[in-house]
């Protein structure tokens, strides 16, 4: 079933999580044991990240290359076909733009097609050094909305190559990332949202926000999202404050402003309390988040269910 059919039908506020393969040549059982946690909540759909390749060359003798292709953490494919079949949960897969071709991006959305797969989130993704689509001349899509653009072409029988006959549509329901606090490469908010509106008016169908931890920035920005005319659901996205070292990690690698009372309480605790103020901080979050009735709440777990435990306890989930 696709996300927007899920939200349609419920008249309570979802549920949903998001989580990441495990390293190459990590324990698929530690995965095994998340999505065993998960699924007890009863979650309507959940998200599974993909990473890009990691491409060396190698000079031979002769002028030519040789190639190492690799991905830090593969299987996507396969934990989508695990979700949908053994726990029978709509699997969300992350597309990504950085480190596949428009050429690979066709297969694998061929691929969860056959699987049943009703739904992707498209992402732009982070920078691999993947250069083969430069090397070899094959196609890219360098931004997420390009992304957007090759799904609904797929979702209406377009495919790359053009002399198919009677090549037949996709449908999947495309989800596409949205920033309460602004892309950290857009100027400002109002042009980054410029940017979703185009992402929604090539064919995205929902949104799941960045993580955020005040949330006036996720209300202020479904306000600035509707007076830009988009109008499909924004369902906010939240992660768990669970050590000291994220005060710093967080704010790095996703951009986003942690409240100072909350940098505070952090910074002052015995390192074994993090994770109980962090839960406290989720909980007022999310309270808030269901009193208003948002369409969903996406929680990004990745595979330590353990905090997520103690919050939808604490949640009478």
């Amino acid at each position: 079933m696709k996300i927007t059919e899920h939200l349609a039908k419920s008249d309570n506020t979802l549920i949903s999580f998001e989580i990441i393969p495990p390293k190459r040549g990590g324990s698929f059982q530690q995965l095994m044991s998340a999505l065993d946690d998960l699924v007890k909540y009863n979650p309507p759909f959940i998200d599974i990240t993909s990473h890009a390749a990691e491409i060396e060359y190698e000079e031979t003798p002769d002028g030519g290359y040789k190639i190492k292709i690799k991905r830090k953490r593969p299987g996507t494919l396969g934990i989508c076909a695990l979700i949908q079949n053994k726990y029978n949960i709509d699997a969300v897969p992350h597309v990504i733009c950085k480190g596949f071709t428009k050429e690979e991006t066709e297969d694998f959305l061929i691929e969860l097609h056959y699987l049943g797969i009703d739904n992707v989130l498209v992402i732009r993704g982070d920078e691999s050094g993947y250069e083969k689509p430069v090397k070899f001349n094959r196609s890219v899509n360098e931004y997420a909305i390009d992304l957007v653009k090759q799904v609904a072409d797929l979702n209406r029988g377009k495919y790359l190559e053009d002399s198919l006959l009677d090549a037949q549509p996709m449908n999947f329901c495309i989800g596409v990332a949205g920033y309460p606090e602004k892309h950290f490469e857009a100027p400002n908010i109002e042009t980054d949202i410029k940017f979703t509106k185009a992402k929604i008016d090539a064919g995205a169908d929902y949104i799941v926000t960045q993580m955020f931890y005040d949330n006036k920035k996720y209300f202020d920005y479904v306000d600035l999202c509707r007076q830009h005319g988009i109008e499909v659901p924004i369902i906010p996205g939240l992660k768990l404050i669970t050590s000291k070292k994220q005060l710093n990690s967080i704010p790095k690698n996703f951009y986003v402003d942690i409240p100072n009372e909350l940098v505070e309480e952090v910074t002052k605790a015995k390192s074994e309390h993090v994770e109980d103020i962090g839960i406290e901080w989720a909980l007022k979050q999310t309270e808030e988040l269901l009193n208003k009735n948002v369409p969903a709440i996406h929680f990004y777990v990745m595979q330590n269910t353990a905090p997520i435990k103690k919050l939808m306890k604490k949640l009478n989930i």
